[in-house]
């Protein structure tokens, strides 16, 4: 399910940094070889048998990211993203693998559109992708894809991230359709005739900077349904993008139920509340909507539980025009591959809101097993994905460095801690600072 270039593997040898693998138990400095992109070792004094060594020490190795949420913006948008370079900005972040959405021009709800992203990330993509497929056709939300042909080709599993499945029955037979294919749906949950019209969170700020409210409850009743729906077929399902406490609250308790559902909640919805959009920037809009600072702290609680088990960027690039705009005319979505871990590390882990091994396994092994994808880990016999962290190094957020074709980030001039200094992805160096 995820596609890419044939490379050539890897020598290398990582020399005594803090090795951090939540997953595999493991937390101590040490070595880490790599021979033609396999983990040959762990341990100390490991015999570099002439591979290139990188100096590790002061740093942290972590199994690299994986991010389950990503706009490629291809085919129809090349001038906002393109495989090439998005799984280079993806490289840069840390990243391993990516799984990008379908809501492009044409959408991907058809093998031979689907064919043909795939033959293009194997020439492109600098780290592995996978497509997921649209649910419906045209993502219209009136008549299913062909799900059964769509996996055979290759798809890792369907969304219409973006539209909400309105009818109840036509989510109903999507779910079905899990005990044919394998794959889980990826549900963006509005109810549209709440949110219509909506630019930002409904409540205070809204209120007094005059902009129509998308409430909270509009993302949390979908949320309601579909894990009733999940519940009755026995299916699984995955959330997108949470931003709201009643959205957590519920999820959590499907769980306890035994629904197999797993969500995921962005950066941005992590470190920001609606009072950032009293600045107006056209960067802070995104759908859904940055939410309140209650909300906010249980989107974290849910994160460090495990109700929430993945974090995407939700990466959605702009071309300049679009988002330089007033704020109520802007298009919804952010940039986020190449900020996440920093910004995350900065807003979450200094101030001792999640401890660091958590957020390495959300970024990694949670976001993985909710696909179903094999999690990066640091093993002997394990293909080598791997991300060498500096968690003292400082940088500033600037348009110039993004590999991106896009600059639409709420973090532009910003100060960040942690910085990404090499990425193996699929055994190969994808990205060295």
């Amino acid at each position: 399910m995820l596609f890419g270039k044939a490379w050539r593997k890897e020598d290398l040898v990582v020399r005594g940094a803090r090795v951090l693998d939540p997953a595999e138990g493991l937390d101590s400095a040490c070595d880490v070889r790599i021979d033609r992109g396999v983990i040959a070792q762990v341990g100390t004094e490991v015999d570099s048998n002439g591979h290139r060594v990188v100096d590790g020490r002061g740093l942290v190795l972590a199994p690299a990211f994986v991010d389950p949420h990503v706009h490629l913006r291809v085919p129809g948008g090349e001038d906002e993203e393109t495989i090439a370079s998005g799984t280079a900005a993806a490289a840069a972040g840390g990243y391993c693998a990516i799984l990008a959405m379908p809501n492009t021009d044409p959408v991907v709800d058809s093998a031979a559109v689907l064919g043909s992203l795939i033959e293009d990330a194997k020439a492109e993509a600098q780290v592995p992708v996978g497509f997921l497929a649209a649910i419906t056709r045209g993502q219209d939300g009136a008549e299913l894809t062909e799900m059964a042909e769509l996996a055979d080709q290759g798809a890792a599993g369907f969304t219409d991230d973006g539209r909400p499945l309105v009818a109840p029955s036509l989510m109903r037979r999507a779910l079905q359709y899990h005990a044919i294919t394998g794959r889980r749906l990826a549900l963006h949950c509005e109810e549209p005739t709440l949110s219509r019209g909506g630019q930002m969170h409904e409540g205070a700020v809204s209120a007094e900077l005059g902009f129509t409210g998308y409430p909270s409850v509009a993302e949390s009743v979908m949320v309601e349904r579909d894990l009733s729906l999940a519940a009755y077929e026995d299916a699984p399902l995955h959330l997108l993008h949470l931003s709201a406490r009643e959205s957590v609250e519920a999820l959590r308790a499907a769980q306890a139920k035994g629904v197999r559902a797993t969500g995921e909640v962005t950066p941005h919805h992590l470190c920001l509340t609606d009072e950032a959009v009293r600045s107006l920037d056209s960067n802070l809009k995104m759908n859904p909507p940055l939410r309140s600072a209650d909300d906010r702290t249980a989107l974290i609680e849910g994160l460090r539980d495990g109700t929430i088990g993945s974090i995407a960027t939700d990466h959605a690039p702009h071309a300049r025009h679009e988002k330089e705009v007033p704020f109520e005319a802007a298009p919804f979505g952010v940039t986020g591959l190449e900020t996440a871990f920093a910004a995350l590390y900065t807003s979450l882990v200094e101030p001792g809101l999640l401890p660091l091994e958590t957020l390495l396994e959300r970024m990694s092994t949670g976001p993985a097993k909710a696909y179903g994808l094999e999690p990066p880990r640091i093993a002997v016999g394990a293909l080598a994905n791997l991300v060498l962290l500096d968690t003292r190094e400082t940088w500033r957020v600037e348009e110039d460095s993004f590999r991106s074709r896009s600059a639409n980030s709420w973090l532009l001039g910003q100060t960040l801690n942690g910085r990404v200094k090499l990425t193996v992805a699929a055994g190969r160096v994808a990205y060295a600072a």
